[in-house]
């Protein structure tokens, strides 16, 4: 029998490209040797669910198909089996942070001809409490509010775009917000602009926002962004895209196992760029959870 894979794609995603090459993705899987199905997702959870089901009728693949939004809820249905199909992501969504953090090809053909070759790594999951998980990144600040207050149909329309306008209308609004963060090695208690919890280099398209973040290290990156005025603040988003955020007096950066959230006041959790709950929260790696297909 060939190995069964199933395609779990978003249609709207990005500019829902993904419906106009599904046929070519579909026909590289199979010439590849493995038996390809399909499950479009109408709403939230839909992804999710069907990962589940490709779990439980014992799929060899699933691919997630769309944007970091798909991919976590593809992951969220992986993750809590005890047998795990091998993920493979083809991107179409806005940002796709994950494919870039992995190397996966942004065009939905090269994508797919890299499932077709199979090539797997081991790769960590962040867990949220008792089941709920992240590939890329948790979130809080203000700032994080962005990308899910953006509307699909803005996303669909402008791509990327659409977080820079919605991020120009937010920021004379930026107000900081009060943590507190304890892990295993450090201790942090008072007002910040943004807290990253990341498991990559990758994140908002940013290129190296955390350049010692490893996918398989069993350690989240974590960057604090202490009070700042707005000048400030532009001024460190652009050391950030040079790469040089790090070094910053107004930045905390440390890596950690496990993470215990809090606040004084109501603050909200973002996962990979979706609406996460708000604070308490505990965030613990799971070290190699799930095996991800890569380039070879």
């Amino acid at each position: 029998m060939r190995p069964r894979i199933r395609v779990i794609y978003n249609p709207t995603a990005g500019k829902e490209v993904m419906k106009a090459k599904l046929h070519y993705v579909l026909d590289v899987l199979e010439q590849s040797g493995l038996e390809a199905s399909t499950f479009a997702t109408k709403g939230a959870g839909d992804a999710t669910a069907a990962a589940e089901f490709a779990a439980d009728e014992g799929f060899d693949y699933v691919a997630a198909c769309g944007g970091d939004g798909t991919i976590n809820e593809v992951v969220n249905g992986l993750a809590r089996k005890a047998k795990r199909p091998v993920l493979g992501i083809i991107p179409a969504g806005t940002t796709n942070d994950l494919a870039r953090a992995l190397g996966i090809p942004l065009q939905i053909e090269e994508a797919a001809k890299t499932i077709a070759e199979r090539h797997q790594i081991p790769f960590d999951l962040g867990q949220i409490g008792s089941n709920r998980y992240f590939v890329n990144i948790a979130a809080c600040g203000r700032l994080t509010e962005i990308t899910y207050d953006v509307p699909s149909k803005m996303k669909t329309m402008l791509g990327y775009m659409a977080y820079y306008v919605k991020g120009l209308e937010l920021l004379p609004r930026l107000r900081p917000i009060h943590l507190r963060v304890e892990s295993e090695n450090q201790h942090y208690d008072g007002k910040v602009m943004l807290c990253l919890i990341t498991n990559s280099r990758h994140v908002a398209g940013f290129h190296d926002v955390a350049p010692k973040a490893m996918v398989n290290d069993g350690l989240f990156d974590v960057i604090l962004v202490k009070r700042t005025n707005l000048g400030e603040l532009i001024r460190l988003v652009g050391a950030a895209l040079r790469g040089e955020h790090l070094e910053d007096e107004r930045v905390v950066y440390f890596q950690a196992r496990e993470l215990h959230l809090s606040s004084k006041e109501p603050v909200e959790l973002n996962i990979d760029g979706e609406y996460g709950g708000r604070l308490p929260h505990n965030v613990q790696v799971r070290a190699s959870h799930l095996s991800v297909i890569v380039p070879s």
